[in-house]
């Protein structure tokens, strides 16, 4: 199929954007986050996906590729069409959608037009262990996270734990309490299971 266009950018709103490629205007349909990202050069690329359905041939298309692989993830729930995955894109930025459904924050969701509380549900169970597999959880972890749990490692570390055991340990507390844990908190936690 298409994998990308390029070409001299015609035309560039919010909903579309027209790319003339050797002479043939493709109208692309384009979420807010890739309209932000489209600069006002003479030549544009954008990864195009072709949604084919029995009265319509309709192009999608992404700033970045990381962008299209998210489309093609939400469009592979059930229930989710390419306009809702598009609307979704629109509304929240890729690092939040990956956040709202690593997280399993279903009100994050349902903010979204058109996604109702099952549709969220739904979007969560069947993309959180696919974005585990992937490896896009461990990208979406906050810096602040991040942080609380590197100083709680270290000062486990310098209690005399394993760096190992230590980190299982921290997993296990974010699990059980969540992420949201001060220092202190946290160590706490993880002495309860070393």
């Amino acid at each position: 199929m298409i994998s990308y266009i390029e070409g001299k950018l015609i035309e560039k709103t919010p909903t579309y954007a027209i790319i003339d490629c050797a002479g043939v205007g493709y109208s692309l349909n384009i979420s807010l986050n890739t309209y932000s990202k489209i600069s006002d050069d003479k030549i544009c690329k954008l990864y195009a996906y072709l949604s084919i359905k029995e009265d319509s041939h309709t192009l999608y298309g992404f700033f970045e590729q990381s962008e299209k692989q998210l489309f093609l993830h939400l469009i592979s729930v059930s229930g989710v069409g390419a306009g809702t995955a598009r609307m979704i894109l629109s509304s929240l930025t890729p690092p939040e959608i990956h956040t709202a459904i690593a997280s399993g924050n279903v009100a994050s969701l349902q903010q979204i037009k058109g996604i109702g509380l099952k549709s969220a549900q739904r979007i969560i169970v069947d993309l959180r262990d696919k974005f585990l597999k992937e490896g896009l959880v461990a990208e979406i972890s906050s810096p602040t996270n991040n942080k609380v749990k590197e100083e709680a490692l270290s000062a486990l570390i310098m209690l005399g734990f394993a760096k190992n055991t230590a980190e299982k340990a921290l997993e296990k507390v974010a699990k059980t309490q969540g992420d949201d844990l001060l220092v202190e908190q946290l160590i706490k936690g993880a002495l309860k299971f070393l």
